[in-house]
């Protein structure tokens, strides 16, 4: 150890060895500290950025996770309502509808980067897994618009049902789909040839799909139907339907839209509308396990990376519910812009980013 000296020796020695510990001491007392700050400073406690497209503010509001304070509010372009990251976290995608655009905005600054083709009415979209590709789901013409990120050309516009409206690329970026709200049917499209290959029927008015991470089911929510589909990929067939009762609500409240899955693959939260719930599922039963009561009008949701809380993005309420996971329990509500719809989430200090 530093500083220790052999028994036996003079009183003078001891004496000399003991000012020399001391001064040893004093000196790399400073140097631990600082070591110990600077680990501390390496392995900051990290808090994600939750970012709100306000639809009828044209502005996206950015809560930090750590205090749920709302800390910036952006302009965007008209009606803004899908709203996603690039894979590296820098750059946000979002659809501003009534501005027939996609807009890459800077998410630190809130800086408009730049417009991309989207077609008609824009209202949600899926990034491919290697973030070259957008497919934009375009309400009024009954197409989805390919779009090439780094070139910003149009790839191609592909026909499907009436209303297009949810949108997802499967994990291994092989197959896209989109759901048609009127048309009542979820439509596959090759990526490499940019082709319609088949239509799966589901309940009325499919809103939202999302793929498992596993790449195995989509899950499609059906808004009027009240149900969600749980479609096998492999023969695009409904293998599952999900349907919601809650006591002391009317079905026709209970419309389920946004869904997000836990990476883990053992839970599904699905948005219910004016129920004014979210519904937990168990994947591996397909039981209805809990619902949790939010804000009004609920109608997105969002996991945080580290899938231990869940947003909801509440449209007449004007704010955004905090859901514990572990717990299923609503912890906070924090007030946001007008009508918000859709949720994205980054981590800090430029991290991939969020889902």
């Amino acid at each position: 150890m530093i500083g220790q000296r052999h028994r036996g020796r003079s009183e003078a020695t001891q004496g000399r060895g003991t000012c020399q510990a001391v001064a040893r001491r004093d000196c790399f007392a400073p140097l631990a500290m600082t070591a110990v700050a600077l680990l501390l400073h390496a392995a900051p406690a990290r808090a994600a950025e939750i970012f709100v497209t306000n639809e009828r503010d044209n502005t996206v509001s950015v809560i930090d996770s750590g205090t749920y304070a709302v800390t910036r509010t952006f302009p965007v372009g008209r009606r803004p309502r899908g709203v996603v990251f690039s894979k590296d976290g820098k750059r946000l995608f979002v659809c501003a509808s009534d501005s027939d655009s996609v807009q890459v905005i800077d998410p630190d600054s809130g800086r408009l980067l730049t417009d991309l083709p989207s077609g008609e009415d824009p209202e949600q979209f899926a990034l491919s897994p290697d973030g070259r590709t957008l497919f934009i789901a375009n309400e009024n013409n009954a197409t989805t618009t390919v779009v090439d990120v780094d070139t910003k050309s149009v790839k191609a516009q592909i026909d499907v049902g009436i209303e297009p409206e949810g949108v997802a690329v499967s994990p291994d970026g092989r197959v896209a789909v989109t759901t048609s709200e009127t048309t009542n049917m979820v439509h596959w499209i090759d990526v490499a040839t940019l082709k319609a290959i088949d239509a799966t029927p589901v309940d009325q008015r499919p809103r939202h799909a999302e793929f498992a991470r596993d790449g195995k089911t989509l899950w499609v929510s059906s808004e009027i139907g009240g149900s969600v589909a749980v479609i096998d990929v492999a023969t695009r067939k409904v293998a599952r339907t999900i349907r919601f009762e809650i006591k002391g609500v009317a079905a026709d409240r209970i419309q389920p839209v946004g869904i997000s899955l836990t990476d883990d693959g053992r839970l599904a939260f699905v948005a219910l509308g004016p129920s004014d719930r979210v519904a937990v599922i168990d994947t591996k039963s397909f039981q209805v396990t809990a619902y949790i009561l939010v804000g009004r009008r609920v109608w997105h949701t969002a996991l945080t990376p580290e899938q231990d809380r869940l947003v909801t993005t509440n449209g007449v309420s004007g704010d955004v519910t905090v859901i514990d996971v572990p717990a299923l329990k609503a912890i906070r509500t924090v007030k946001v812009g007008r009508f918000p719809w859709g949720a994205a989430i980054r981590p800090q200090a430029g991290d991939a980013a969020g889902k």
